[in-house]
């Protein structure tokens, strides 16, 4: 299972720096608008220091860690939802995501232009949301249209319907993300196959100059303000350093970090914010020839679990063999874990906590 997410934000903010750093692909990154003309993707590793510690403990020939797709999306623009800058295409494209990282530039720099002029993070959010807005506003409009001709010829579940349509239609023409609106959770399943942009869950990426790291300024503390009205979360980044940070080695990179007083790389808390966002968590599977990390959402059972590793292990579940990873790299092994009384058998309604270590027993 993987994450998609797609980067968004308008030209020139840093969207396509952060996504080479992110998934060392060689997206054209240059100084104007539209530079990336179809979605790039990425498969981005996620780091754990839990799988390498398990790798150590059983000294497995692989170790595959569990991975985030990101979709690097051209730059958007006022006027998008029209077709300015090709926007139809672009907006399109977020369709296809189940996320969205909304890099924003909160860094000065003459030699690189803004296409509105100046460092706004405030007005840059505002075009974005705008143009979502609108794109949400044409599908509404659209299947408004369908419904009311259905619920004129008498149709029940038409007439019921156009409550919650119109509702959604308020709400985008007053310029307001649906994702600020306290759906309950049965018109969220209502609404669902219209695919809305702007019901898209969002993640802030604060793009930021060295000389602002870690913190930010008052640019990024206006990220934050909007992020919160979101209930979302905001990375501050510089897709800069972060580039310089890759090409190094790891005895340099540790030096610089400690530099730039930053414990770990930027993209790091950004690829766990993303998993956050979409309340992701990590189980792992361990033995001599591989040690694996597993992405399931938060609140699956156990056969579904092991229904990511083969189908036929959840067809056949028995029962699941778990210890907790911290348990198993504290002790060292899974027979000090057993020992210790810290192995559990789990039936068909467990539901998998992040950092389980999992055996599936199933027939065949």
């Amino acid at each position: 299972m993987g994450l998609h997410c797609g980067i968004v934000g308008l030209p020139n903010v840093g969207k396509s720096t952060i996504f080479n750093t992110l998934s060392n692909a060689k997206a054209q990154a240059s100084n104007y608008p539209f530079c990336t003309i179809d979605p790039n993707k990425g498969i981005v590793q996620v780091p754990d220091p839990r799988l390498e510690a398990l790798s150590k403990i059983y000294q497995p020939e692989k170790t595959t860690p569990t991975a985030v797709e990101f979709y690097d999306i051209a730059g958007l623009v006022k006027g998008a939802s029209e077709g300015e800058g090709l926007g139809n295409q672009f907006l399109g494209h977020i369709k296809e995501v189940e996320a969205i990282l909304h890099v924003v530039r909160c860094f000065e720099d003459p030699n690189i232009v803004h296409v509105a002029g100046k460092i706004d993070p405030i007005a840059d959010i505002e075009v974005v949301d705008t143009e979502l807005c609108l794109k949400d506003l044409e599908t509404i409009n659209g299947r408004i249209s369908r419904t009311e001709r259905l619920a004129q010829s008498g149709d029940k579940e038409a007439r019921e319907m156009m409550g919650l349509y119109e509702r959604v239609k308020a709400a985008l023409e007053g310029g307001i993300p649906l994702r600020r609106i306290p759906f309950a959770e049965e018109e969220k399943l209502k609404i669902r196959d219209l695919c809305f942009l702007t019901l898209k869950p969002v993640l802030y990426c604060a793009n930021v100059s060295e000389d602002q790291l870690p913190e930010g300024g008052p640019h990024v503390e206006k990220v934050r303000k909007i992020a919160a009205e979101d209930g979302s979360e905001t990375v501050v980044i510089s897709g800069k350093v972060e580039a310089e940070i890759m090409d190094l080695s790891e005895a340099e990179r540790i030096e610089f970090l400690q530099a730039l007083n930053l414990k770990e790389p930027g993209l790091y808390s950004l690829i766990r914010a993303a998993y956050h966002l979409l309340d992701l968590i990590t189980f792992f599977t361990a033995g001599e020839k591989e040690v694996r990390a597993w992405t399931v959402r938060r609140g699956t059972k156990a056969p579904q679990a092991a229904g990511e590793i083969h189908s036929d292990f959840e067809r056949g579940f028995i029962r699941a063999e778990t210890m907790k990873a911290n348990d198993l790299i504290e002790l060292g092994s899974a027979l000090a874990v057993k020992e210790k009384g810290l192995l559990r058998i789990e039936g068909k309604d467990y539901v998998v906590q992040d950092g389980d270590v999992m055996l599936f027993r199933f027939n065949v």
